[in-house]
This record gives C-alpha cells, structure tokens and sequence, in this order.
C-alpha cells in the first residue's frame, strides 16, 4: 500500500513538472503562431497579387521576451511572386500574452531586384533590435528627467526609414511620466542604427 503511494506521488509530481516545463513551450508557439499570422496579412496587404502562398521557415523563428507581457519575435519565409518567382523575406513582429494581439510588424524581401531595375532601400531586420532601441531612448529619457516615473512605448508606432551614411533610422512614440505624481506627456525617439553590425550609434528623444 506504501509503495503504491509512493509510486503514484512520484508520477504526480513528475506529471507536474511536465506540464510547467511544456508552459513556456506553448507561450513561445502562441506568440511565433501569432505573428506569422499578423506577418502574413502584412505581405499580402504590401504586396497585393504579388503575395501568394506566404510560408515561413520554423527553424529560422527566435523568440526574445521582453519586459512585461510581450514576446519579440523574428524569422523568415518567403512567398510566391510574379511569374512564380520565389521572394525569400525577414521579419519582426511583438506579441502581448495578455492581450493576445501583436504589433510592431514589419518584414524586408530579401531576393534582390530584376535585372536593370533600381535596387529599392530595404533594412535588415536581422540586425536591428527595437527593443534595444527602446531601452536606449528610455535612457536618454531618464538622464533628461532623474525623477521619471513611468516610461511606455507604442510598438505600434514604430517606422524604420533610410538614414545618412547608408544607415537605418527607427522612430516611433511613447509616454513618460517626468515624476512621481506627474501625468504622462507624450514623446518620439529616433534611433540610428548601423547596418551591418546593428550598432546604434545615435539615439534622440523629443517631448
């Protein structure tokens, strides 16, 4: 009779690990299921006709969790183009488990131009990290204001745009609460990254 209490609290106890171990699992495919969701919809709605059979590549997927409820995701896929071609494509998208929605989407082909066509700018999301962004734009926000109490982003708001020197600028806007007691004011940030090594080199907030 001992032993078989034994036997079933060890089966038990082994069974609940299973299940805490399979959580972050099933997080990380809600968020990668998600945003290939979100992805998807924005190549079709880029690229019109020219965007059929969208598909992605799982091994390429990477999660990056991220303060709070959200999970930066990255990955690449590719889908049918003109004439049948095959356009390969990164792309980034963050996911909010408490909301269950995502924002912050944006993708880059990766197959280059026809032959004579002009090449188009187009960043490498490989590379560049808004969330590195942010946590330096919050920096910058703090130096300004010692006392800040809150700090928040719209990822939805974020653009990337060419910059000087073949560079990538990411802008985008958030909230900031100077001090303690203090209302949330709105503000911008722009990041300048370095393309080939993502190096931000340059970071500017403005209320």
């Amino acid at each position: 009779m001992n032993i078989q209490c034994v036997c079933a609290a060890v089966t038990i106890l082994f069974g609940t690990v299973g299940l805490a171990q399979a959580a972050p699992t099933d997080a990380g495919k809600s968020a990668g299921d998600a945003c290939e969701t979100a992805v998807a919809e924005t190549v079709r709605a880029a690229r019109g006709r020219d965007a059929q059979e969208v598909q992605f590549i799982g091994a390429k997927r990477a999660l990056s969790p991220t303060p709070g409820d959200e999970t930066g995701v990255k990955g690449e896929g590719r889908y049918r183009g003109k004439a049948g071609s095959s356009i390969p494509f990164s792309y980034s998208c963050a996911f909010n488990a408490s909301t269950g929605g995502t924002t912050g989407v944006m993708f880059s082909d990766k197959g280059g131009p026809p032959s004579g066509a002009e090449k188009p700018w187009q960043p490498d999301l490989a590379t560049i990290s808004p969330e590195a962004c942010e946590v330096a734009a919050a920096a910058s926000l703090k130096n300004k204001h010692p006392r800040v109490d809150r700090i928040t982003f719209g990822s939805d708001s974020r653009q990337l745009r060419p910059g000087p020197d073949a560079h990538t600028l990411l802008e985008g806007h958030g909230g900031v609460a100077r001090a303690p007691g203090m209302n949330s004011v709105p503000f911008t940030y722009r990041c300048e990254f370095e393309n080939r090594s993502g190096k931000i080199v340059g970071v500017r907030t403005s209320e």
